[in-house]
């Protein structure tokens, strides 16, 4: 069987139809097979066209996640997404194509590389306030930027889920809002008086005209689309690095350094 054939197959049916994996999965699964097959290619010395499932051997996988640590420094976390990609194309092997068990198990056996798990920096109070303050609220921008910042800091949320905030979701009466996560799983969080207060009136003022496609989200940007996760972590690393030191930011993740701040939890300063 061509390789091209199963790829779409697992793009177009397994993934979304079958498993019903969220966007953001798939998004990363693409991107693992952008990088592997122009890999298989030049490792089997074969155009990518004419790649077959049998290229999918133990040793060009192996070999492909020492290519990504060694060539690409990627970390072992990532080498470790990038073969659960790989492991769940296997498993759709194993259960539509049994003829190819044999080739699905074998992938399916490699183990995840151990890592030592980094430690991920909270904000202390003061640091969360010199965040808040770093921002101009006298823009649009500004008030947008920092009604997330806000949300991020009192909801707990991931920088996809922040992306992927439904506008629907926010519930004013209640003081709650509905959050997609992960195993598209959701969670109903109350918020703070002041978040509530501050979603109420960047939606009421500040919430740029969306495109069509783009009406259900939350949060805009400036092109009238939905944020992705990379473009939440920038406005957060842009006030991160507004208000604290290079050798503090070392040690934050800049979305993540906002979920894990809950034993200092405090309420922000008012507008």
């Amino acid at each position: 069987m061509n390789l091209n054939t199963l790829i779409h197959q697992f793009f177009d049916q397994y993934l979304p139809r079958i498993k019903g994996s969220s966007r953001q999965t798939i998004r990363a699964y693409r991107d693992t097979y952008g990088l592997l097959l122009p890999f298989a290619a030049k490792y089997h010395g074969v155009k990518i066209r004419s790649l077959k499932i049998g290229h999918l051997s133990n040793d060009l996988i192996l070999d492909f996640l020492d290519y990504l640590e060694k060539e690409r420094l990627n970390k072992t976390s990532t080498r470790n997404q990038r073969l659960a990609g790989i492991k769940s194309m296997a498993k759709m092997i194993r259960f539509m194509h049994l003829e190819r068990r044999a080739l699905a198990e074998r992938i399916l056996s490699i183990p995840q590389k151990r890592s030592q798990k980094q430690l991920i920096g909270f904000l202390y109070p003061n640091e969360v306030l010199k965040v808040f303050e770093a921002v101009n609220l006298k823009t649009y921008y500004g008030f947008r930027d920092y009604t997330i910042l806000n949300l991020l800091y009192d909801s707990g949320a991931r920088a996809s889920e922040m992306a992927s905030l439904v506008l629907d979701f926010f519930d004013p009466e209640n003081d709650t809002l509905a959050i997609l996560g992960k195993g598209n799983q959701y969670r109903q969080i109350e918020l703070l008086p002041k978040t509530v207060q501050l979603v109420k009136a960047y939606v009421k003022k500040y919430r740029k005209k969306p495109d069509p496609l783009y009406q259900r989200y939350l949060f805009v940007n400036q092109r009238g689309t939905s944020f992705t996760r990379h473009g939440i972590n920038r406005i957060c690393k842009k006030y991160l690095r507004l208000a604290l030191s290079p050798k503090r930011l070392r040690d934050i993740n800049p979305a993540h350094s906002f979920r894990h701040n809950a034993e200092f939890r405090i309420m922000p300063s008012s507008l």
